[in-house]
């Protein structure tokens, strides 16, 4: 994710000074800048807001195989609207202006009025249902959401009546992620390319994983946007996006390096937003290996880590120590008490645990998994190997991660996980249960806490549930979840209303630069 892979924290920083201070951009950032190739900087309000993500917008198919990938998520959400959207902790009404329940099973929507497409058509019911039904029969990575739906029926042309196989308590939550399209497009258009959606900005040009520009949309239902217009370009290299938004070729860009927040928030001309985010570190054990089937032994890693000190070295303000197996800034959170650093403990539980010899193991994680994951992973494992468990670095490429990840062939893994939908259902509830058996752990207790919460609308209930499901997952110790990575934002000081996003896909419908 970062420039820092395969490097120390030393020659990281290194290496960034003498990027921005002596690097000239590449063509590619060249060919990308806000006036149009080769044109550099270019100020005024008439220009394109340029902002730089690290990864590739490689399909605009919001119902495709990309559709989760944090990068297409940030371009549908400027591009289509969807029934409900998150708002904080709160669900709030988009297409849908209300909604109701009239049994445990059915859910009815009435969709806002006046709402029309960027070709000009109106949007009805109908649009909504060949939508839902779309992304329900997609073999996405979606599909899962929706595998309890039973109908969706359109009885007139405001209505949406959705009805499940069983009660579904997270159907709201998971419809923040399902996007509309054209009833007339689906099947025929070009959706990867040339989509077509109600949302603030139209699609005016496509180069996949390179740019992604667009025009304000003045048919709006919320409101024309502000800016003239949009471009998102593709600037994988952190010292390029960092060095690009101080000479002002770029207006906004994330996620920030750790080790470049403190020197940004110096530069003229920048200004630096963040709030807690939904992407975390975690480190699994697989429970269904020995030693590692013993809850003791896992108990005893977590006092082996002085957690607050690494984090604080590595990430500084960037990230915060996580205190449950979910960020806070996730709905479901519930705080657990910290595990103490105590070495001498974790030596104690080990010899209870019949392992006073010492255990030999190894962890796995793929290079670009998280910004620097690799000094995360040494850091961790230095501290084991003081309490005599010695650990085998094995860092990967993604798919052979993958692969083995599936296949529960490792001992400990470490990766960065996202919670998608600012919903502890989508994490906890797809991951920790036994039917998922993602890392061999299986509890009948946290099954049926699960179940419930997944199963019921009241909110408050299912908060109150999830609580429960973060103590048991904490209690057994089923991974070390060391920090989860603050939402943090570099822009021009001209960038005027912009809301930093837990989730990496902030929307830009009430963005405006003063020059």
């Amino acid at each position: 994710m970062t420039a820092s892979e395969g490097v120390g924290r030393r020659q990281f920083l290194t290496l960034l000074g003498a990027g921005v201070a002596g690097a000239s951009l590449p063509a590619l950032l060249a060919g990308c800048a806000p006036g149009g190739p080769g044109t550099g900087p270019v100020s005024g309000r008439n220009r394109p807001l340029s902002a730089a993500f690290y990864q590739a917008i490689n399909d605009l198919d919001p119902h495709g195989a990309s559709a989760v990938d944090e990068a297409s998520l940030l371009a549908n959400r400027q591009i289509y609207d969807t029934l409900v959207a998150r708002d904080g902790a709160e669900l709030a009404p988009r297409l849908a202006t209300s909604w109701r329940q009239p049994d445990d099973t059915t859910w009815e929507f009435t969709l806002r009025d006046g709402v029309v497409f960027h070709d000009g058509t109106k949007l009805t019911s109908a649009d909504v249902k060949a939508s839902l039904e779309r992304l329900a029969a997609s073999e996405g990575p979606q599909k899962p959401l929706w595998s309890a739906v039973d109908t969706i029926e359109a009885p007139d042309a405001r209505t949406i009546k959705i009805t499940t196989k069983d009660p579904l308590g997270t159907l709201l939550v998971n419809l923040t992620l399902a996007f509309i399209l054209p009833a007339a497009q689906i099947g025929k258009g070009d959706l990867s390319r040339k989509p077509i959606g109600s949302g603030p900005f139209a699609v005016e040009s496509f180069t996949p994983s390179s740019q992604l520009l667009l025009k304000p949309s003045a048919t709006y239902w919320g409101g024309a946007p502000k800016l003239p217009g949009l471009r998102l370009p593709y600037i994988p290299e952190s010292s390029t996006r960092m060095t690009s938004l101080q000479n002002g070729e770029v207006d906004v860009t994330w996620i920030i390096p750790p080790d470049e927040l403190k020197r940004l928030g110096g530069v003229n001309g920048v200004k630096i937003e963040s709030k807690p985010g939904v992407n975390y570190f975690l480190a699994w054990f697989n429970c269904g290996k020995k030693p590692f089937s013993d809850p003791r032994v896992r108990r005893a890693l977590h006092h082996a880590l002085d957690i607050k000190n690494i984090v604080s070295s590595l990430y500084g303000d960037a990230a915060a120590v996580m205190d449950a197996p979910i960020p806070s800034a996730v709905f479901g959170h519930a705080p657990q008490q910290p595990y103490d650093y105590d070495p001498d403990l974790a030596k104690r539980e080990l010899a209870e645990a019949g392992f006073g010899s010492g255990i030999r193991t190894s962890m796995m994680w793929f290079k670009d998994t998280g910004p620097l994951a690799t000094e995360l992973a040494q850091s961790i494992i230095s501290a084991w190997a003081k309490v005599g468990v010695v650990v085998e670095p094995q860092q990967i490429e993604k798919a052979a991660w993958l692969k083995r990840l599936t296949a529960l062939d490792w001992e400990i893994e470490l990766q960065v996980n996202t919670v998608t939908t600012g919903d502890a259902d989508y994490t906890l509830g797809r991951l920790y249960t036994s039917e998922a058996n993602r890392m061999g752990y299986k509890n009948k207790e946290l099954d049926g806490i699960l179940a419930k919460a997944k199963s019921t609308s009241d909110q408050d209930e299912r908060k109150s549930l999830y609580g429960q499901a973060c103590e048991i997952i904490w209690r057994d110790a089923v991974g070390v979840f060391p920090a989860a990575l603050s939402s943090t934002y570099g822009l021009r000081s001209t960038v005027a209303g912009f809301v930093p996003a837990a989730n990496s896909q902030p929307e830009f419908h009430t963005v405006s630069t003063a020059g």
